[in-house]
């Protein structure tokens, strides 16, 4: 099973990067965002979840709270107008852009779910934290975008997916796709994370008693 969800999640961040994402949608911020959540909300965990049966021992990187902070950096960082332009106009820029996103969600997913070598429970917990921590900075920054008086990225209309987008128009969508897979990905992950926690507690309690 591990292994298929490596498989899965590299196939994936193949599909994103080389394909209309970033080459002939390269100017439409919901492209962005589509590539964007694919790399750090699905291709991410994937990967990290195979990552786990490779037999490579990654534990000095399993912080979840500095994962998670690092990632609110790269991604708030990388939305700022000014990094957004230079992104699409450099090669340079949206690689950078996209192993700096890759980087991010292999540290914040490994080290929330990787199994700790101290307190199982109290890594889970900072691990669950984490991933909530994201799923609401990624919640604000989604808000922040839907919800702005006026576009943030250009003003020229862009095509994606076959759909003619004014600039309003399209970062909204992106906003939108922020809201509905980062977001909620992170909230299930930091769900899920704590209902493994009061199973254990649970279970122990059982064990005792």
């Amino acid at each position: 099973m591990r292994r298929f969800c490596l498989t899965l999640g590299l196939v994936l961040l193949a599909l994103i990067w080389f394909g209309p994402l970033l080459s002939t949608w390269r100017g439409s911020f919901a492209a962005h965002m589509l590539a964007h959540m694919g790399v750090v909300a699905i291709a991410s965990p994937l990967i990290a979840i195979g990552w786990r049966d490779s037999g490579v021992s990654l534990r000095f990187i399993s912080l979840p709270i500095l994962a998670s902070l690092i990632e609110l950096v790269v991604v708030w960082g990388w939305h700022a107008p000014a990094l957004r332009l230079w992104v699409e106009r450099s090669t340079f820029a949206t690689v950078l852009e996209q192993a700096s996103f890759l980087g991010a969600g292999l540290f914040l997913w490994h080290a929330s779910l990787m199994p700790s070598s101290r307190d199982d429970r109290a890594h889970q917990a900072a691990g669950a934290f984490a991933l909530l921590l994201t799923s609401v900075h990624m919640t604000l920054l989604g808000a922040l975008l839907a919800l702005s008086p006026r576009p943030l990225y250009g003003v020229a209309a862009v095509t994606c997916f076959g759909m003619k987008l004014d600039a309003a128009q399209d970062q909204q969508l992106g906003a939108v796709i922020m809201l509905f897979v980062g977001a909620v990905v992170y909230l299930a992950g930091g769900v899920a994370l704590l209902g493994r926690i009061l199973q254990n507690v649970t279970g122990a309690r059982k064990a005792v008693g």
